[in-house]
């Protein structure tokens, strides 16, 4: 299978070379040299990242330049050199790389995390911070936290007087998923035994996994056909639309008339308040509600 795909993938590459011998005249920050077409991706310790491009920084410098396929990619390894690109060159650097899974789970990067740094972003951020998250808003849901919290501690303290072995790591995961349900979807989907925690730990699972794929497509240009060879389209379709589907059922329950009236509004019940506000520069729709929900 990988054979045939770099059969019918030659022609393209042959085209693309020619646009990769011209882009090496810019000047860029010193770094390995990489293969044609493929730059640096060989080289990368994919068990250990962080270790090997460390060590490339040694040689190289703080501030390197790689060529992953066709993403040309600067690594930052110095105090000094991350403050630079991170606040002195902040604007050139804040937007994230335009990537094949988050872009697809972000609903075309409809959230606030994936979008591009632009208008529609400014505006996105100032209905989280003004509407979502204010101190009003986060002090409203202190009494979940509370809770929950309260029933960890019963939990351990139950656990430590009768002797018995208790999984710190899986209680604090349960704890801080049941405070961000409530507070974003008015209930726990995260309750042991429970089939809705299942669910959702399944479908939260595999888009982390992935996340974590690599996608040809993302490196190098038109070979979507190349992930849909592979399964990984499907795969991320998949992954996609079951989210969809749980995330509409949400939005349905609060649209449900005869939903009783929550003591405490959550994030769901603002987003679906501010649907119908035209004052925004962005008019939002159930599909920027998912992707809010989904980071």
């Amino acid at each position: 299978m990988a054979l045939l795909i770099l059969l019918l993938a030659l022609p393209l590459f042959l085209f693309l070379f020619k646009k990769y011998k011209s882009s090496k005249e810019v000047r860029l920050p010193p770094g390995p040299k990489g293969l044609p077409l493929i730059g640096n991706l060989h080289q990368l310790d994919s068990s250990n990242p962080q270790k090997y491009l460390w060590e490339l920084s040694k040689k190289y410098g703080p501030l390197m330049f790689l060529r992953l396929g066709f993403k040309p990619t600067l690594v930052v390894s110095s105090a000094k050199m991350a403050k630079e690109v991170l606040k002195t060159y902040d604007l050139e650097f804040c937007s994230r790389p335009l990537l094949t899974a988050p872009t697809k789970l972000s609903y075309n990067r409809l959230d606030i995390i994936f979008a591009p740094y632009d208008a529609y972003w400014r505006e996105m951020r100032k209905i989280s911070v003004v509407h979502l998250f204010n101190s009003n808003q986060v002090q409203s849901f202190r009494p979940i936290r509370e809770e929950e919290v309260r029933l960890l501690i019963g939990n351990i303290s139950e656990s430590a007087s009768a002797s018995k072995p208790f999984n710190l790591t899986e209680a604090m995961i349960s704890c801080t998923s049941n405070i961000v349900c409530r507070v974003a979807f008015g209930k726990k989907l995260y309750e042991d035994g429970g089939s809705e925690r299942t669910r959702f730990q399944e479908l939260l699972n595999e888009s982390e996994s992935i996340f974590a794929i690599f996608f040809p497509s993302d490196y190098f240009p038109y070979m979507g056909w190349a992930d849909k060879i592979t399964g990984l389209a499907a795969r991320l379709e998949k992954n996609f639309k079951e989210f969809d589907v749980l995330y509409q059922e949400i939005i349905d329950e609060h649209l449900d008339p005869k939903r009783p009236k929550p003591a405490q509004e959550d994030i769901v019940d603002i987003l679906l308040q501010m649907l119908q506000d035209r004052s925004f520069q962005v008019q939002l729709t159930f599909d920027h509600i998912k992707a809010i929900l989904m980071v």
